[in-house]
C-alpha cells in the first residue's frame, strides 16, 4: 500500500484582508512546487507592494527558489487580482531573524533568542523576549526563559502557541554563526573561519521583485443622452377672438 501523502504543517498565524486573499490564490501552487509560505504582507497606496516569504521544508531558500515561485504565481495573481490594482510583487527568503510561524520553527530554533507577541495577554502581558525551549507539539506550547526578571517572578513561562500573534528570532552573533553553519557551503568547501571572523553574515537570497500592472478590463459604455421627443397630440389652441373685439381693435386704428 502506498504511503499517504504528507499533510503540510499549518501555520500558527493567518493573514487578513488582501493578504489573506493572496494566500488563498497562491498557497496550493507554492506547495505544489515543494515550498511553503512563511508570511504575506500587502502594503497599499502609491507604491503598493505584495511581500511573500517562502522557504523549503528544511528552512532554506536560494535565489533560484525565489525565481521559481515568482514565475509560477505571477500569472495566478494577475488573473485573480486579489489586490485590486497595480503593485510590486516581492518574493524573498525569511532571512536570518526570521518569523516563527509553525511549531517546527520553534523546535528548529530552540536555544536561540526570540521575541514573541501573543494575541491575548498571559499573566497580564503580551510581549516576551527570551531563549526558546523545546515546544510541546501536542499541547502547542513553547517555554521561554526570560532574562533579568524581577525577584519573585518566574524566569520561565510557557506560552500557548494557539494565541500566537507574531514571533521572530533576534539577530545575535550566535544566531548568525548557526545560520552560517546550516545554510552555508559544505564542510569541505567552507572558508576558514579565521579569515571571515565571527561577525561574518551568511548571504541571503536577494528578493525577486516584479511589477504586476492592474488588469485591463473593458470600460463600461457611457449612456447616451436621451433627446426629448415632442409630445404627440394637438398643439396649443389659438385664442378665440370675438367679432366685437375685432371691430373694437379695427376702430382703434382710426
Amino acid at each position: 500500500m502506498a504511503d499517504a501523502p504528507e499533510v503540510p504543517e499549518k501555520r500558527l498565524v493567518s493573514e487578513s484582508g488582501a493578504a489573506a486573499r493572496v494566500v488563498q490564490v497562491i498557497e496550493g501552487a507554492v506547495e505544489g512546487l515543494g515550498y511553503r509560505i512563511v508570511r504575506v504582507k500587502v502594503t497599499t497606496g502609491g507604491n503598493a507592494t505584495v511581500q511573500i516569504m517562502v522557504e523549503r521544508p528544511d528552512g532554506t531558500c536560494a535565489i533560484e527558489d525565489c525565481e521559481a515561485v515568482s514565475r509560477t504565481i505571477s500569472p495566478l495573481l494577475d488573473l485573480d487580482d486579489p489586490v485590486g490594482g497595480a503593485y510590486n510583487l516581492e518574493i524573498s527568503s525569511p532571512g536570518i531573524d526570521r518569523p516563527l510561524v509553525r511549531v517546527s520553527d520553534f523546535a528548529r530554533w530552540a536555544g536561540y533568542e526570540a521575541k514573541v507577541e501573543l494575541a491575548r495577554p498571559l499573566e497580564g502581558r503580551k510581549r516576551f523576549r527570551g531563549i526558546l525551549g523545546e515546544p510541546d507539539v501536542a499541547a502547542r506550547t513553547v517555554p521561554i526563559d526570560l532574562p533579568d526578571v524581577k525577584e519573585g517572578l518566574p524566569s520561565r513561562i510557557v506560552l500557548p502557541l494557539s494565541d500566537l500573534g507574531e514571533a521572530h528570532l533576534v539577530l545575535t552573533d550566535a544566531l548568525i554563526r548557526e545560520s552560517l553553519r546550516r545554510g552555508g557551503p559544505a564542510v569541505e568547501d567552507a572558508p576558514d573561519e579565521s579569515d571571515e571572523g565571527e561577525d561574518a553574515e551568511p548571504e541571503e537570497a536577494a528578493p525577486q521583485v516584479r511589477f504586476i500592472p492592474a488588469p485591463k478590463r473593458p470600460k463600461p459604455k457611457a449612456d447616451k443622452p436621451v433627446k426629448a421627443k415632442p409630445a404627440k397630440g394637438p398643439g396649443p389652441k389659438k385664442p378665440v377672438v370675438s367679432k366685437a373685439a375685432r371691430l373694437k381693435d379695427r376702430d382703434s386704428f382710426h
